[in-house]
Parts: C-alpha cells; structure tokens; sequence
C-alpha cells in the first residue's frame, strides 16, 4: 500500500508540473491509492530524504567565501546556475527544466502536507489514536510553514511590514485540486499563512521525538523565534526562543572533541534539534569556497571554531569543515547553539541585558580551549546595548557558516539600515550586490512562470 501511495502522489505531481491544459487533457487514473489511514499517513511524511532537503541558494549567493577563477572554470556543467548565482546574474538563474530543483522540492512537500491534512479530515481522532493523529497533523503543518518560509527566503525580498501588504509573496497552495490557479500572494499573506501553520504545530508536537529528522514542540518553537526575528518582531522571537531553550539547551564542549578527522563534528550531535541538509554543490566544496578572511581572522587565541571549523589548504586558504553533519554535506537545521544566538540577539533588542549577557557568555564558554578543565573564554560583564548587539550578531556569523543562515540575516539586516554590500572579483571583473538590491529576490524557474503566467521578480 505503501509503495502504490508513492506512486499515485509521483503521478499526481508530474501532473501539477504540467499545464493546466495539459493536466484537463489527461484523464485520471482511476486505480491511483488513496492514503486511507494513519498509517499510509504516515508513509507519506516519512520520506525524510526529500522532507529535510534543503536549499542551497541562499548559501552560494552569500558572500561568506569566494572561488578562484581556476576552480570556477572546473565546474562541471551541471554547476552552470551555481557559478551564476555566485556572480548575481539577476536574469533566468533557473531555466526551462529546472524547477524539479528546490521550487519543485518545496512545493511537493507543500502538496504532500496537504495530502496529509485533507485526508485526515476523513479519520475519526478517538482517545486510542490521538496521539499519533496529532503528531501526523502537527508534522505536515511544520513541514508546510518550514518549506514556505524557506521558499521566501530565496524566491522574495526581505520582509517588511511597511510594505508587506505590496510585496510579491509566493503562490499558497493549501489544497490537492489541480485545477487551482496558482497566483501570488502579497508578503502579507504569505506570512500570515506562515505563521498559521507554525502555531499550529507546536500544540501537536511532542515535546520528545526518537530520531532529529522528525520535528517535535522544540523545531517549532525555534522555527516561530526565526521567523519573527526575521520580521522584525523581537519579543516574540525571544518569547519562542525562550520556549525552546526551556525544552532543550545542550551544548557541546567543544574542547572534548578530536580536531583530527576531516570533519570532526559528528552528526546528530547533542545541539541538534532538527536535522536537515544539503548535499555540498562542487562551488561549496571544501577545497573551492575559501573563506573570506574577514571570518577567518576574526577569532581569538583559543578559540576552538577556528580550529574545529576550518581546514588549510595547500594554497594558504581556508576551507570550511565545521559542518553538523560529519559529512561534506551542509547542516542547514536547527541546533541549540543558534537557539542561544536568538534568545541573545532577542533579548539585547528587547532591553534585556542580563539575559543576553548570560546566553552569549553561555554558548562562548563552550567553545574555547580549556586549562585545567576550565574555560578560557573571559566573560563580558559589562557593555552597552548597541557594543552588546553587534558583538553577538558578530559571535553569530562566526557560529552559524554555512548553515543557510547568512542570506537570511543580510536581507533582514540589510532592511534595517546595516547597508551591507558583497563584493567578488571575477576574471578581474568586480560584482557588486549592494543593500536591498532587487536580486535578493532570485528569479523564479522560468518554467513555472511559463506554465502559471505569475508575475516575475523585478530585476
């Protein structure tokens, strides 16, 4: 039953990529499974590969590293729109045939939370399946508000709730019927959607799950803290930050971990909370992204992330290997170090000094060379508010590389006056991105544009 259920939903979304005329055109399958208990339910989200793949978008067009024109000129053909989104080509980054790629990702998580949530309105929830029931629905209302506010990040500029209301959002599909056309929403609405679903995960989750590829209360909690950091909405990001923190607060102690192995942080650490990646694309690998030196040289004698998160390479540069993953593969989820990061950054916006203090101090002790079992991170006692904010939004872009996390923080950072510009050097030809530029909002797959008519980002 299980495999036929995959099958009808791989049919369906062939289907959903297709023309509107072209979908009339075909006629269904009446043999096609329909998921008819909790169980085929669960089938359905259970596929972790595609539930906690990510994006790699974000990361590429972030200017954390650079490329020499050696390696990029290695790239295979298949890293043709990498290479043009590490120079900001504004123009068809994703063309005819691509919009398998992360649109298509998303946008089938979105239409298998759907699935989910359509067809659970046909189980009766009694006292011997609540349980499940709940988790089923809690699961499939997290992975739509994740996805859709992933999707945000990549394919809308910055948020605004100035200009909400007039921004391009994103088509909300919160149904199965083909025959829907799909439209773009405002940021308003988008968002409001978003914030829909993440509240109404977190009275269904459990507060424990068995395994970090499964979200329970503490992902959503932190997916509500980022998301209203993002907006701007400071005390409900340190209010949920805080909710999450009270489920789970470990940290590593970075000095009892072996520096030796190529990748020495180990996956499914104790910080983590939520496991999701991206396979590294040949521009993110090791040996190609070299770090910019702003980052490299940023961390002091004794502190143990420049040791555990980077690797020399034969030309003098630095490759990063510091991924929650064990892997080459990027850790894109959620971990309680970002979570202290976002009760601080919170707390230092909403006048809650101490509190920030306490966090930062918290996490940093942590991740310094011990002498005799002690830290030899020296605590701040005492800074005023605004030195206190950029030292902690300084600690979390040495923290959080590559983690998906940078492009989401420029754009949010950028719309409140930070005025930031990346600048790369290619061929001897420089490439600007300058603050708020239209290119934040990459172009939407020409294909989807050509199949729906929605509006384009403007260039």
């Amino acid at each position: 039953m299980e495999k036929t259920i995959f099958c009808a939903l791989a049919a369906l979304l062939v289907l959903f990529s297709a023309s509107c005329d072209k979908f009339l055109d075909t006629k269904p399958d009446q043999k096609l499974a329909v998921p008819q208990s909790l169980e085929d339910l669960q089938a359905l989200l259970d596929d972790y590969t595609n539930r906690t793949m990510e994006s790699a978008a974000g990361e590429i067009s972030s200017g954390e590293y650079t490329v020499s024109d050696a390696n990029l000129a290695s790239l295979s053909s298949s890293s043709a729109f990498d290479r043009r989104m590490y120079q900001w080509d504004g123009d068809n980054l994703f063309e005819q045939g691509s919009s398998l790629g992360d649109w298509g990702r998303y946008y089938t998580t979105i239409y298998t939370c759907n699935t989910v949530l359509e067809n659970l309105e046909n189980i009766e929830r009694g006292i011997s399946n609540a349980a499940q029931y709940d988790q089923i629905r809690g699961r499939a209302f997290f992975w739509r508000a994740q996805k859709l506010f992933q999707a945000s990040l990549i394919w809308c500029s910055a948020y605004d709730q100035r200009t909400a209301a007039k921004q391009l959002g994103l088509p909300i599909r919160l149904g199965t019927d083909f025959n829907e056309v799909s439209v773009r929403s405002d940021m308003q609405q988008t968002y409001r959607q978003i914030l829909e679903d993440a509240e109404s995960c977190i009275r269904l989750l459990p507060e424990q799950v068995s395994h970090p590829v499964q979200p329970g209360r503490c992902a959503g909690y932190m997916l509500l803290s980022r998301i209203h950091l993002y907006m701007g909405n400071y005390e409900r990001s340190f209010l949920y930050a805080d909710s999450a923190l009270s489920i789970k607060n470990d940290l590593m102690d970075y000095s009892a971990l072996n520096s030796s192995p190529t990748y020495p942080i180990a996956r499914y650490n104790q910080e983590v909370i939520y496991q999701s990646a991206i396979g590294a694309p040949q521009i993110l690998s090791i040996s190609r992204a070299n770090i910019v030196e702003e980052i490299t040289g940023s961390y002091a004698d004794g502190d143990l992330r420049k040791v555990l998160y980077f690797v020399r390479n034969t030309d003098g540069t630095y490759g990063f290997r510091g991924n929650y993953i064990g892997s080459a593969g990027l850790f894109m989820g959620y971990a309680t170090d970002e979570l202290y990061l976002l009760r601080a950054e919170s707390a230092a916006r909403t006048d809650r000094l101490s509190v920030a203090l306490q966090d930062i101090n918290a996490l940093l002790s942590t991740r310094w060379k011990k002498v005799n079992g002690i830290s030899t991170y020296q605590p701040i006692e005492e800074i005023d508010a605004d030195a206190l904010l950029a030292f902690i939004l300084s600690e979390r872009r040495k923290s959080l590389l590559f983690r998906g996390l940078r492009w989401y923080d420029l754009k949010r950072l950028n719309r409140d006056g930070a005025n930031i510009t990346l600048r790369r050097t290619i061929a001897g030809q420089e490439y600007a991105l300058a603050a708020n530029d239209l290119r934040y909002a990459l172009p939407i797959p020409e294909d989807v544009i050509r199949i729906s008519d929605m509006e384009q980002n403007p260039r």
